[in-house]
């Protein structure tokens, strides 16, 4: 009893320290805004949600963070800018549509640079490697501070209405793309005739045949409820694309150091929250659903993936001293 006694006053003083570390934060109360793009229910926006919660719990809620889901506050480009201006105190972006305000994050849309079986590799390299002390200097150059690298996934191609039974039957299919260059080139190797269009237009674009296919993660399509038009896919995984949070850089660097290393703690414990328990799992649970609906999802084989890169290579060459061989070496590193 004595023992059982001691065991128990040992884990509420372990408690009390945890309640009291967070109570500790004595800085000035703190409201900021996080606008995103990305529907209910999906994996980044229960990330955005943890993130949210994990400040308000760690702050003992001195600092709040109010969320604005789902593009209310305006398509991606419209939220970084307002994050550029100060308009806003935080916006998150696709990786692609961020190459506008940062292009060399189109070293990501190159196909194929990354693959699924070095994520780990990756996440240390832009969570705490040089390829996030590269990215810092380039967000700052145009007055953002990135917090967190989200992960999105793996594009795969979808159609309405061409059957994909074959790599050679992308070629034709006009495509939605996001306004990374990138992008249109890839699109462009395959055959497909791309068309740039904000994510807030392209479910209509698919009802009204403006676009026939697009790219993204069956996760998010499912989510944003694309599953009612699409009718063929292919497990393409031409491109690894993130949901990236940035903070204006001026009010990020005026907020109160403890504020700061608060809002920091949160977006890591986030992060690994979403990509080591969200991701993969929403990912493969679409996949099912998909096929479920009657969705035919072709899945490449090797030799058919050896023939998706090497179609799509040339694009590297079309960007490399636009990225600079730096860039892509530093990405490729995280491959090997």
């Amino acid at each position: 009893m004595v023992r059982l006694c001691g065991l128990l006053a040992a884990v509420l003083l372990v408690l009390g320290g945890v309640g009291r570390a967070y109570a500790d934060y004595t800085g000035p109360k703190l409201r900021f805004r996080l606008a995103h793009p990305c529907p209910p229910g999906h994996h980044t926006s229960k990330a955005f949600e943890k993130f949210r919660d994990l400040v308000a719990e760690k702050s003992g809620h001195r600092i709040k963070v109010h969320i604005f889901p789902n593009a209310v506050l305006g398509s991606d480009v419209v939220m970084i800018k307002g994050a550029q201006s100060g308009g806003l105190e935080m916006a998150v972006s696709s990786s692609p549509n961020l190459t506008q305000f940062v292009p060399s994050l189109m070293v990501f849309d190159l196909p194929y640079i990354t693959s699924i079986e070095h994520q780990a590799k990756l996440y240390a390299a832009l969570d705490t490697g040089e390829l996030g002390r590269f990215f810092r200097k380039e967000f700052n150059a145009v007055g953002l501070e990135p917090i967190m690298y989200c992960e999105y996934g793996y594009r795969n191609f979808v159609s309405v209405k061409k059957p994909i039974r074959s790599i050679e039957d992308l070629a034709g299919i006009k495509v939605r793309i996001t306004a990374s260059p990138v992008e249109v080139e890839v699109a462009k190797a395959l055959g497909m005739s791309p068309k740039p269009l904000a994510w807030g237009e392209t479910y209509t674009a698919l009802k009204e045949g403006i676009v026939e296919g697009e790219g993204n993660t069956f996760s998010f399509l499912l989510d944003a409820e694309h599953e009612d038009v699409l009718r063929y896919g292919i497990l393409s995984h031409h491109n690894y694309g993130m949901q990236i949070l940035s903070a204006n850089q001026k009010w990020w660097k005026g907020l109160d150091p403890e504020a700061r290393r608060i809002i920091r703690e949160a977006s890591a414990e986030a992060l690994r929250y979403q990509r080591e328990v969200l991701a993969g799992r929403s990912e493969e649970e679409a996949l099912q659903r998909f096929e479920a609906d009657g969705i035919v999802i072709m899945r490449p084989t090797p030799t058919e993936m050896e023939a998706l890169k090497e179609k799509t290579r040339p694009v590297w060459e079309l960007f490399r001293n636009r990225l600079g061989q730096d860039l892509i070496d530093m990405v490729v590193r995280t491959q090997q």
